[in-house]
């Protein structure tokens, strides 16, 4: 499977931003579903994970309320509206796709695509 991120850019605080992963080469619709960020000189930590069907999601608690995850089984995409955007939130965000839920939390997807640079601007 070959992950693709896009909609990155730079935004003010308090903005939003919605990126976006196309996936391909695989069933995207039986893989669980993630997003993942790095800032600079930090590890990479979960953001958010959606299941197959989109009917269940998960947030880190640094971006509830203000993350929304969602997918489009029949685009092959999956999708992160970012609001209320806050200086902490940059980073190069990346998604991830694993046939395991528990796996993908942990930071353990079977793919993980190339990221897109968010950056918040103070």
């Amino acid at each position: 499977v070959q992950l693709q991120a896009s909609g990155g850019g730079l935004v003010q605080a308090g903005g939003s931003l919605r990126l976006s992963c196309a996936a391909s080469g695989g069933t995207f619709s039986s893989y669980n579903m993630g997003w993942f960020r790095q800032a600079p000189g930090k590890e990479r930590e979960f953001v958010s994970v959606i299941n197959w069907t989109g009917g269940r999601t998960y947030y880190a608690d640094s971006v509830k309320g203000r993350f929304t995850i969602s997918r489009d089984n029949f685009k092959n995409t999956v999708y992160l509206q970012m609001n209320s955007l806050k200086a902490e939130d940059t980073a190069v965000y990346y998604c991830a796709a694993g046939s395991s839920w528990s796996g993908v939390l942990a930071n353990r997807s079977d793919y993980l695509g190339q990221g897109t640079l968010v950056t918040v601007s103070s």
